[in-house]
């Protein structure tokens, strides 16, 4: 795997079922680049990449018993998201529009002073993108 410069000190790990078509939809819905992608050489499945945004790098792979992970979470029931930080999220929340990302909240100012949405990827991952704003609406944050 290579990236340019140091390696961040946090990196999330997601899962998906097909980790493939899962890097295709990111690159187009959230403007990702793949870094790296190590396949299976018998089937051509994605078993392990590298995406970056900004200087975010995110690891994403197949869920694999031996490690105690499945891929696609239950959309019902997510335990984590990711949180990106981007410089215009009104532009980004119409490209993923575009792309078939499912918003989950519209761009609004959340209570921590950012202005964010949040979307579901085709297997259920959630994410949340967002940029800071100046000053919070009158009366208090909007959540």
């Amino acid at each position: 795997m290579t990236t340019s410069g140091p390696m961040p000190q946090i990196v999330p790990y997601l899962y998906y079922e097909d980790a493939g078509p899962a890097l295709a939809f990111m690159e187009q819905a959230f403007g990702f680049e793949i870094l790296d992608a190590f396949r299976n050489p018998d089937d051509g499945k994605v078993l392990h990449a590298q995406v970056r945004t900004g200087s975010g790098v995110i690891f994403v792979g197949p869920g694999m018993e031996p490690f105690g992970t499945r891929g696609t979470p239950d959309p019902a029931s997510v335990s984590a998201m990711t949180y990106v930080f981007v410089t215009d999220v009104k532009a980004h929340t119409a490209r993923a529009k575009a792309a078939g990302a499912r918003i989950r909240a519209e761009p609004h100012v959340h209570a921590g002073g950012n202005l964010q949405y949040t979307a579901s990827d085709p297997g259920g991952q959630r994410w949340t993108f967002a940029q800071p704003v100046e000053e919070s609406p009158p009366g208090g944050p909007a959540d």
